[in-house]
């Protein structure tokens, strides 16, 4: 049995991730879970899973949560709290594999620590990988670490790589990746009526159920600039090698072009499992639990280039990954603050792209060599996009 870690138990990617493992519960054994405040879901996790460990981020949250362990059949689970806690439970030696799944910033260093002890990453957490580059890539291959992709997109794109390919090494015979995105709710909303668009219309994604950082993400297209990021760094590809193309019936996950003319599509049905089942299971498959997909049902499928003047979070994207350095943390950290802005009606969903822009505007792509580097840039550029937030608040 593989010994697994899951950050970010109780969130989308948690949720799926254990009800895959329910189905194999001959192969994998549930080591650590973790969770920043929903204690009420995760004590059911535990119910069924039986975890060794767990960590509440929230020092509050924590302890309600060993109150209401005390006296249930689970109280022998032991409690941890705060950030390092996280990074404690991804370099457990019984775990194996390490389901990178919390959102944001805030995923980088356990999802670091598991890269540097080895474990079989699997990355929900694209921030991680755009906020740390090279640095991520590093550690992966210094330590042997398995990295699989769980975006997906990414897994779609794994998936479409020649037999035995790893990811961070360019494949020579793909020469591009076109990366699809849904185009979310207002793919066809005349842009002079989004700037008046709501939080509860911005999380209402049209295909996938995630959270509302996601869904907003997806909403403004930051999600696929930083899935265009990840792909340069996960494939070893330039920008100008990802194509992002809008697919609404998000049947078709990513495609690879070959220099003979061959595309590779992999499909299926809109729902997290496919890939995290395929990356649980690597090099193997096993069932996902998820419904066949009916050719027949699709009946069509469409293809669009992005109006980047709908979308201008993509564009940003791109200037990021091609001025380098700091920038892609810098676009990552002011797309948080003006998300979470967003989310608490301080701002205007059309505002989100411009906390960014003027952020990345106060800095210069300087090299981001060192963790210390880009833990900072993050910090400074919060200050700096909050500070932008205050200055647009309504």
């Amino acid at each position: 049995m593989k010994g697994i870690c899951i950050l970010g138990a109780t969130g989308s990617i948690g949720v799926s991730t254990l009800d895959v493992v329910a189905r194999h519960a001959d192969l994998y054994d549930v080591i650590a879970l973790t969770a920043n405040n929903n204690i009420d879901l995760l004590y059911e996790q535990c119910l069924q899973h039986r975890p060794k460990v767990v960590v509440v981020v929230d020092a509050d949250k924590a302890k309600a949560f060993e109150s209401k362990l005390a006296h249930s059949p689970i109280a022998d689970i032991k409690v941890l709290t705060g950030a390092a806690a996280l990074e404690q439970v991804a370099t457990l030696d019984e775990v194996d594999s390490v389901m990178a799944a919390i959102v944001g910033a805030a995923g980088l260093l356990p999802t670091l620590g598991a890269a540097k002890a080895g474990k079989t990453i699997l990355l929900a957490n694209k921030e991680a990988l755009v906020m740390s580059g090279a640095i991520f890539l590093k550690a992966v291959t210094d330590s042997g670490a398995d990295l699989l992709p769980i975006d997906s997109e990414h897994n779609a794109i794994f998936q479409c790589m020649p037999a035995g390919y790893r990811t961070g090494v360019q494949a020579k015979t793909a020469r591009r990746i076109l990366l699809t995105a849904s185009g979310g709710p207002f793919r066809e909303m005349p842009i002079e009526q989004m700037v008046n668009v709501t939080p509860a219309q911005a999380v209402a994604h049209p295909n996938w159920d995630m959270g509302k950082k996601i869904s907003v993400d997806s909403a403004t297209m930051m999600n696929k600039g930083l899935e265009m990021i990840e792909a340069c760094l996960l494939f070893n590809m330039l920008p100008e090698q990802i194509q992002v193309v809008i697919h609404p019936q998000s049947v078709i996950h990513s495609m690879v072009d070959y220099v003979d003319g061959t595309v590779l599509a992999q499909m299926g049905n809109p729902d997290m499992r496919v890939p995290i089942a395929h990356a649980m299971a690597w090099p193997d498959r096993f069932d996902s639990g998820v419904e066949p997909l009916n050719i027949f049902d699709v009946a069509r499928m469409d293809f669009e280039q992005p109006n980047l003047q709908r979308f201008p979070c993509l564009r940003l994207a791109y200037e990021a990954i091609a001025a380098g350095g700091i920038m892609p943390t810098v676009l990552n950290a002011a797309n948080e603050i003006a998300v979470d802005a967003f989310l608490n009606e301080h701002v205007r969903f059309t505002d989100i792209p411009v906390i960014i822009e003027r952020t990345m505007n106060k800095f210069s792509a300087t090299p981001a060599d060192t963790l210390d580097i880009i833990l900072s840039t993050d910090q400074q550029a919060r200050v700096v996009s909050t500070e932008i937030v205050a200055e647009l608040t309504y």
